[in-house]
């Protein structure tokens, strides 16, 4: 399979994304980590006005092979959750990166945007990973 990396998004080493607007910033995880983890059946999420620094846990995602601690990207306090996937959580197997997002945060600090992978970057990253057969 073909790792699909979205052009907007910025990536991180564990397979995490995060689409930048403005002040906020939608994050959720990539293509590549919902193969891995293969039918997604639960999304545990964080409360909004819950706070998180960079690359700290905010959710954890359940499939029927594992569950998964999720790093979010930057650091923010969640403005927003997506309730569909409450009801839903297939959802981001079928759309990781449109329906499939877990938050919306206000960003803390924009300058932590600097340290994340490109496209480009992590879709090298991603097809190695997948080549090695590792996560």
């Amino acid at each position: 399979m073909a790792v699909s990396v979205d052009p907007s998004c910025l990536y991180t080493e564990t397979h995490e994304w995060v689409r930048v607007d403005g002040e906020t910033a939608f994050a959720g995880i990539t293509d590549y980590a919902q193969d891995q983890l293969s039918d997604i059946v639960f999304v545990e999420m964080p409360e909004v006005g819950d706070e998180f620094g960079k690359s700290d846990v905010y959710a954890v995602v359940e499939s029927v092979k594992a569950a998964s601690d999720c790093y979010l990207p930057v650091s923010g306090e969640v403005i927003e959750t997506n309730e569909e996937l409450e009801a839903t959580p297939e959802v981001v197997n079928a759309s990781p990166y449109e329906q499939g997002w877990f938050v919306k945060i206000a960003l803390s600090d924009p300058d932590e945007l600097e340290g994340l992978m490109s496209p480009a970057d992590y879709q090298a990253y991603a097809d190695k990973a997948e080549a090695e057969g590792s996560h």
